[in-house]
């Protein structure tokens, strides 16, 4: 058997080591985004938020979980300006009902199903205020990070073309379980559902779909 040629050897041992340089570079600036303030992390602060946001974010939810205490219904409608000016904007498409559905009955259900949508607007209120107004870049960022799914499931579940996205997302608390005696004098009446209507946002791309 003939040994692989030299320019296959080179390209393999080039892949292997940027591999390896990748791993280490992703697992140092981790590090530094989980690690408590330092000088290194303040300093390199842009470019560890850029690398490790959305998609590698880190929390201790593991170790002290934060159950839900509410659910929350979004739905995504979108806006459309036909060739002889006229302006049609869509009805509300259900986002959450979706996921639940790629849940519901699933022994292995897929992270994207599970987390995906929730994890981003939770990113969101974390950067915006009520006006909505994105006051950083991270705020930017995760406003763009939502407006992205919603407008990529939008397109592969209704198809066409439209220029701009509005979302809604309707917050239902949930009751506190009954004691065992049943609901004492004290109770605490659940909290009536919120609706909250983002502003239209533009999206990328002027045609999606078919």
């Amino acid at each position: 058997m003939e040994p692989p040629p030299a320019f296959l050897r080179a390209a393999t041992t080039g892949a292997v080591f940027l591999c390896l340089v990748t791993a280490l570079v992703h697992v140092l600036l981790v590090f530094l985004h989980v690690a408590p303030a330092n000088p290194l992390s303040q300093r390199y602060s842009r470019q560890i938020n850029a690398w490790v946001f959305p998609l590698f974010e880190q929390n201790w939810r593991l170790f002290a979980p934060d159950p839900e205490s509410v659910n929350r219904q979004i739905s995504a409608r979108t806006l459309h300006t036909a060739p002889d000016g006229t302006v049609r904007t869509s009805g509300w498409f259900d986002l959450t009902a979706v996921d639940n559905a790629a849940v519901n009955h699933d022994p292995f259900p897929s992270h994207t199903a599970q987390n995906m949508l929730r994890r981003a607007w939770s990113s969101y209120l974390d950067n915006h205020l009520v006006d909505d107004r994105p006051r950083t870049q991270r705020a930017l960022m995760t406003q763009q990070y939502l407006t992205n799914i919603a407008s990529d499931r939008v397109a592969a579940r209704r198809g066409g073309s439209f220029e701009a996205l509005q979302l809604r997302v309707v917050t239902v608390p949930i009751a506190r379980p009954v004691p065992a005696g049943g609901a004492g004098p004290d109770a605490v009446a659940p909290r009536a559902p919120e609706t909250r209507f983002l502003p239209w946002w533009k999206v990328e791309v002027t045609s999606r779909g078919n």
